[in-house]
């Protein structure tokens, strides 16, 4: 990797560079309460199982808004996962093909994130892991996530959207740039990821089409390291970007509209074939439904070659002012 990197990239790299604070064994062991009505001693019931738990903790970058991005605790949770399946003898070439995760609570970008993992299963060619980040006693985010040796098997995958050179389409840095605005100034020189929308951003107004789909090509905007659970990470922190757009697209909104209120809501991923998150990808979003202050997001990654990387689900809520 080059020495010289752009400040925000170096400030994800350091943001994923978690502190690992220890492991410990915690036995769950719950207590029947057969009889306790009649006023008799609870039984006690067999372990349920032994939890292996590792804890890390790591930094929270700065947003506009005060709250942490979530593309960031998902990346953290990426690394923290990650980290214990490194860990384990003869595991070390198992990649990250999937992660689950809820949003609970909105995280305080003043404050670092400690980060639990359980190392829930390491079986022959699968191992799962469950992380929580937590800030101030409580849980914001649940995930879980599978790793898996390598393997062959089928192989097959959708085409890649047409779409132009991402060198032809305007960047929000370049579009941003000079804006005296806390955001603008943020997208045009605080983001580590390049983004480029080729139907247009929808940061100051509307899509003159109602449609439920967009095209972005994204990269982050400098040399990663060599390390593929650093590039699962960014793709992991990108994905969050720009996926509940496509709903905004389908309705004639825009982030800027007046009363809008958005928070993610859950995130799946789905990892299909390794790629360099540092090397320009195709993010094609999709809308299929919005509903009852709810919209969701479906999306496919696309390397510049053709090859599909990854798909991605979102669903947030998406509340505006009631007429």
């Amino acid at each position: 990797m080059t020495t010289e990197q752009p400040a925000p990239l170096l400030d994800l790299l350091a943001t994923l560079d978690l502190e690992e604070l220890g492991s410990a064994q915690v036995s769950v062991q719950p207590l029947s309460t057969a009889g306790a009505l009649a006023g008799e001693a609870p039984v006690p019931l067999p372990d349920v199982f032994a939890e292996d738990i590792t804890l890390f903790r790591g930094q929270s970058q700065k947003q506009p808004h005060g709250r942490v991005f979530g593309g960031q605790v998902l990346a953290q949770g990426v690394v923290a996962s990650g980290r214990t399946v490194r860990a384990v003898e003869g595991q070390e070439d198992r990649r990250l093909h999937s992660l689950h995760a809820y949003f609970m609570r909105p995280g305080d970008d003043t404050q670092p994130i400690t980060f639990s993992v359980e190392r829930m299963r390491d079986g022959r060619s699968f191992s799962t892991r469950r992380v929580h980040a937590i800030q101030h006693g409580k849980p914001i985010l649940s995930m879980s996530a599978s790793f898996q040796a390598p393997d062959r098997g089928l192989d097959h995958q959708d085409e890649m959207p047409d779409a132009p050179d991402p060198l032809t389409v305007a960047s929000l840095a370049d579009i941003f740039a000079g804006v005296d605005h806390p955001g603008a100034r943020h997208m045009a020189t605080e983001r580590a990821i390049d983004q480029r929308h080729v139907e247009g951003n929808l940061f100051v107004a509307p899509a003159s089409d109602r449609v439920a789909d967009q095209r972005v090509w994204m990269r982050a905007i400098g040399e990663l390291p060599d390390e593929p659970l650093v590039h699962d990470a960014v793709l992991a922190y990108a994905s969050d970007y720009s996926l509940l757009e496509s709903v905004l697209r389908r309705h004639g909104k825009a982030w800027t509209n007046r009363g809008l209120r958005v928070a993610s809501l859950d995130h799946a991923m789905w990892f299909h074939r390794p790629a360099r998150a540092d090397e320009w990808l195709l993010y094609a979003q999709h809308s299929p439904s919005a509903q009852g202050g709810r919209g969701l997001g479906i999306g496919r990654m696309f390397a510049r070659d053709g090859r599909l990387i990854a798909t991605v689900a979102q669903e947030g809520m998406m509340r505006f002012p009631q007429p």
